[in-house]
């Protein structure tokens, strides 16, 4: 699936034009802000590319000269027709906007930008696999998970053909890449997730009275909720002063969790449901202890932006949670869908109220140290070929390791 001659873009002396497509606007901000000030400041137009009518979002990347486009793309399952018209439309843009460099991340961006690109004579193709998405999850396969797991993997294959880099959050995901011969093992490159803010998300001091355990997840099976609730309501029963919060939107996602679920265990006193927020870090600053046990991550996010608050982190050992915690040093590992295990490691800080204040103060130098966004943004930049002297960061320097840190 490539273009002609005749579709191809006309060499010319403009700046060097790059495509960001996301499945959420916010992310764009939320997470991709450094990211897209990196580009300007090398001298990039750029052009983000997202889902939602979003002002807030618009706003913000107006100011750093960055343009929106709205694109039609469900984040979730949808049918062959809307797949077809989110192609298309991508297609239309990459004909209009004729971009030098693509580079989508998540699973449908990465798939039919990709695609797009490849039918369009996109020059300079590139993805960022910040997780494979939730068939890959490792699960017991019905028929139709398995036939989802089929296609999205032939997907795979055709966006990313000829690519010229992958880059990965996780080895795990790596090696599907690779096992599945979606891509080579010489266009991949791991990188240590999306990086944090170590400034935004500033070291602030752990709150003294009540132990409180935080959770920041959307609302899915696959990130563990339903494992943080029992595991809750364990320690309720043994600590009745400790308190458990759950912070996050529900989703359209098949894993999705019910609303009707969540008052449901609000209403027995297990937790307590804090909504959604576009900030998290007030939330954070309240919290003692950040919980994520998740079965599969890209590389969590969250465990970062907590880490650098300075929060101890409880996780599980699935691929992309383990990777930032230093087990019993900065917080604890335990074992993916084991609710006891689960329940264990966050009573240790039930039981020694100073775990809270050390391993804090040590995941905050461990994000500072392996995780800011400045040095991850340098590796995406050089991967780019874009590693020019108005980088924002000195640290040119990162572990690409994917394996688990112990």
């Amino acid at each position: 699936m490539t273009a002609t001659a005749r579709d191809r873009p006309e060499v010319d002396n403009r700046s060097p034009r790059i495509a960001v497509i996301a499945s959420l606007t916010s992310s764009l901000v939320n997470f991709r802000l450094e990211l897209l000030r990196g580009l300007r400041q090398r001298g990039c137009d750029v052009y983000a590319l997202g889902p939602d009518d979003d002002a807030e979002t618009t706003a913000v990347l107006e100011s750093l000269g960055v343009h929106y486009i709205r694109i039609p793309l469900a984040r979730t399952e949808t049918g062959p027709i809307e797949d077809l018209m989110t192609f298309a439309a991508l297609a239309r843009i990459f004909r209009k906007i004729r971009p030098d460099i693509i580079l989508p991340y998540t699973m449908k961006p990465i798939i039919y930008a990709g695609l797009a690109a490849r039918f369009t004579g996109v020059p300079r193709r590139f993805a960022l696999v910040t997780g494979l998405g939730y068939v890959f999850v490792d699960r017991i396969h019905t028929l139709r998970t398995s036939a989802l797991l089929w296609l999205s993997v032939k997907l795979y294959r055709m966006a990313l053909r000829g690519v010229e880099r992958v880059f990965v959050y996780n080895e795990t995901d790596a090696a599907e890449l690779r096992t599945r011969a979606i891509v080579s093992e010489d266009v991949l490159t791991l990188v240590p997730g999306s990086g944090v803010d170590t400034k935004r998300f500033a070291e602030c001091p752990r709150p003294i009275g009540n132990p409180v355990f935080l959770m920041v997840a959307r609302l899915l099976h696959d990130k563990g909720v339903k494992e943080f609730v029992a595991a809750a309501k364990i320690l309720r029963a043994r600590h009745p002063q400790a308190r458990f919060k759950l912070l996050g939107p529900f989703d359209s996602n098949p894993a999705a969790i019910s609303r009707d679920e969540v008052d449901r265990w609000v209403a027995e006193g297990a937790i307590e449901y804090l909504g959604q927020t576009k900030d998290v870090r007030p939330h954070l600053a309240d919290c003692s202890v950040f919980v994520l046990p998740s079965y599969r991550e890209g590389l969590s996010r969250t465990i970062l932006e907590a880490m650098a608050t300075g929060r101890a982190v409880v996780t599980s050992d699935a691929p992309g949670c383990a990777e930032p915690v230093k087990h019993g040093v900065t917080g604890y590992v335990t074992p993916v869908r084991n609710v006891d295990a689960l329940a264990q490691a966050m009573e240790r800080f039930l039981a020694d109220a100073t775990l809270i204040e050390t391993m804090g103060a040590e995941a905050r130098r461990r994000a500072v140290e392996r995780y800011d966004v400045h040095a991850v943004n340098n590796v995406l930049f050089a991967g780019l070929g874009l590693n020019s002297a108005l980088a924002t960061s000195s640290d040119s320097s990162f572990p690409l390791q994917g394996a688990r840190v112990s």
